[in-house]
This record gives C-alpha cells, structure tokens and sequence, in this order.
C-alpha cells in the first residue's frame, strides 16, 4: 500500500495513529541524550557520536513522518477538531526531536567536556526535562479514547490530570535549570569564558526540551476545550 493509500485510510478514520506513532519517534530521538550525555561526561566520544546518530536517525523518521501526515491528511475530517490544529499538534512534538539533534550537535562539534563538578548536575538535568517527554508522550497516548468519547466524560479528566502533572515536571525542571546556572556561576571563572557561553546555552536548549513538551499539553488543552 502506497503512504498516501496509507494515510489516507487512516485519516479517513482520525488522524490519532500517526500523531501517536510521531510522538514515539520523537520521544525516542530524546531518549538518546542519556547514553549521549553518559558518553560525554565519560569522555567516550565514540558512544556520544553513535547516540548522536541514533537522535538523527529518529529524528530523521520523524520529519519524513510529519510530512507524509501533512501532505495527505485530508481537508476535511469527521472528527471533533480542526485539521490545523492537529498540524500544529504535529510541529509541537517535531520541534523536541530537532532539539535533541541540536543539543548534540553542538555538543560534538566542540567535544564539550563538562565541568566535573556539574557533570551529575547535568545528568540529573536531562533525566528530569525527559519526564517531560515521556509525560507528553502519555497523554498523546490518550488521544484515542478522547476521540472515541467525542472530547467529553471522564476520559478528559483523566487526560487533564495528566497535564497537570506535566506542568508539575516542567516547573520541576525550571527549578533544577536555576539550580545548575546557580552552580555553573559560582565556577565560571575557573572555566574558559568561551566554554561559559557554550554550557548556558546547552542549559538553555536542555530546558527548552521541556518547555516543548509542556507546550504539546497546552496544545491538548486546546484540543479539550473544543
């Protein structure tokens, strides 16, 4: 069956399926920076380097997956939201996986090595911003049942109360970036200034992960109070 057969037949249902395929490719590509962040702070540049072609491989799905649904979603479906809105749903979750690849790229193509002092610190910091993800991933997860009951009943307070525990992570994870720039600020001037940049950036990017993910719960609230 060719993609657009493919699509087609799915959407012609709703489009629940591939949004949930997408986000597992994405969550995967995030899913890399562990062993690559491992890697890195192990100085095992040959791991960090196949992580970071793990994160472009799925990256890569996802992208080539995101086109495929816009091209052939149709323009008019029988379900209880809109088509843009499912596309913006799509570009959301997309948007975690270029950061992932982003995030490692710059990071070998300068062979960051991180400060001994803050390399658990940094760890600690991509575990916490991936529950992000994951959590993200579980309410996609939820969409079917959503569509089945017609975006009404219970099935949305489950769905809200799984919101609500993605705000708590990316609160949680706003607090632990504060307390890794606190820690990197109190080092800095022991570091190269140029290296300096380089690490808040990475924290940036890292905390932008979950800001992402939140971002693809807001979008599902918007999808609730249709």
């Amino acid at each position: 069956m060719s993609n657009k057969n493919y699509f087609s037949s799915i959407f012609g249902k709703s489009p629940v399926k591939p949004l949930q395929e997408h986000m597992a490719r994405v969550m995967a590509a995030a899913d890399e920076l562990v062993p690559f962040f491992e890697g890195v702070i192990a100085n095992d540049w040959e791991a960090a380097r196949a992580a970071r072609e793990r994160v472009i491989q799925f990256e890569h799905d996802a992208d080539a997956m995101k086109k495929d649904m816009r091209l052939n979603m149709p323009n008019s479906l029988f379900m209880p939201v809109a088509r843009a809105d499912i596309l913006d749903l799509i570009s959301m979750q997309d948007r975690i996986a270029n950061q992932a690849k982003d995030i490692t790229g710059i990071m070998t193509g300068r062979r960051m090595a991180l400060p001994k002092q803050l390399a658990d610190a940094f760890l600690t910091f991509v575990k916490r911003a991936l529950d992000a993800v994951h959590q993200a991933r579980r309410t996609v997860g939820e969409l079917d049942e959503l569509f089945e009951t017609g975006f009404r009943g219970a099935e949305v307070q489950t769905v809200q109360g799984m919101i609500a525990e993605l705000d708590h992570i990316e609160r949680d994870t706003d607090r632990i970036e504060i307390e890794l720039r606190g820690a990197l600020f109190a080092i800095e001037k022991e570091l190269p200034p140029i290296d300096v940049v380089f690490y808040y950036q990475i924290i940036d990017d890292i905390g932008e992960l979950a800001d992402l993910s939140h971002r693809v719960g807001s979008r599902l609230e918007l999808l609730l109070a249709h």
